[in-house]
């Protein structure tokens, strides 16, 4: 709880801030503690400040740009890959409670667990500190992994991208393989790995279709900055 204080005094969050501790609770573990709350409903709020704040951010910058272009480079820039990777540079993983049994599948290392909790602690930070606060802070944020977002326009189909310059270059195409599928029914989790020669790499996702797509990205920038890849590919 230590970090958990550091990390709202950094923030600007009250000590002992109620949203923060809820934020940082997963399901698993308010179901293993009898606990009454769960971050889930402020992952649903998180997701919703988190579209309108990037539509707005779309909209004023790329004055030309077409509603359905506008909708895909808002969808890459709050994909599940994304907001893992802004949840794992802000280090919120270690400071997520989670239950034994999800702890020992590795729930606090996975992309949808850390893109959720990206979304709770979005959710707090608005309810705690104000939507101009909160818009500042992810505006910086993704402004500084994204300058250009409208270059993920180039980046929305890395399977198709993958598939067409491993048979360019090595008559081959990729393979995919389901090798751990977890979760309840209503809320299944796939791991696949994508292999293609000598280099593999992993994602997971809610359906195989979404943990394929993120396994084909991971490779294909993996391959990219290997120099495998041009960079105007």
């Amino acid at each position: 709880m230590q970090r958990l204080a550091r990390l709202a005094e950094t923030f600007g969050f009250a000590p002992d801030s109620p949203l923060l501790t809820e934020a940082f609770t997963h399901r698993s573990y308010a179901v293993e503690h009898s606990l009454d709350y769960d971050n889930q409903r402020l992952e649903f709020l998180g997701d919703s400040v988190l579209e309108i704040i990037l539509t707005e951010a779309l909209f004023r910058r790329y004055p030309a740009m077409s509603e359905g272009d506008m909708t895909k480079t808002r969808s890459a820039l709050a994909c599940e890959g994304t907001l893992a990777l802004l949840a794992r540079e802000l280090r919120l993983g270690p400071l997520l409670r989670i239950g034994r049994g999800e702890q020992c599948a590795g729930g606090v290392d996975r992309d949808s667990t850390l893109a959720d909790l990206f979304e709770a602690f979005t959710g707090a930070f608005f309810l705690e500190l104000g939507f101009d606060p909160v818009r500042k802070f992810l505006l910086e944020l993704f402004g500084s992994h994204f300058p250009d977002p409208q270059q993920l326009l180039q980046e929305l189909n890395p399977k198709g991208k993958l598939q067409e310059f491993s048979q360019q270059h090595w008559n081959e195409v990729p393979r995919y393989c389901i090798f751990h599928h977890s979760g309840p029914q209503h809320q299944p989790l796939y791991e696949v790995e994508v292999s293609l020669r000598n280099f593999t790499a992993a994602g997971t996702g809610r359906s195989r279709k979404q943990a394929e797509f993120n396994a084909a990205a991971a490779l294909f920038q993996f391959l990219r900055k290997k120099g495998v890849i041009e960079d105007d590919l």
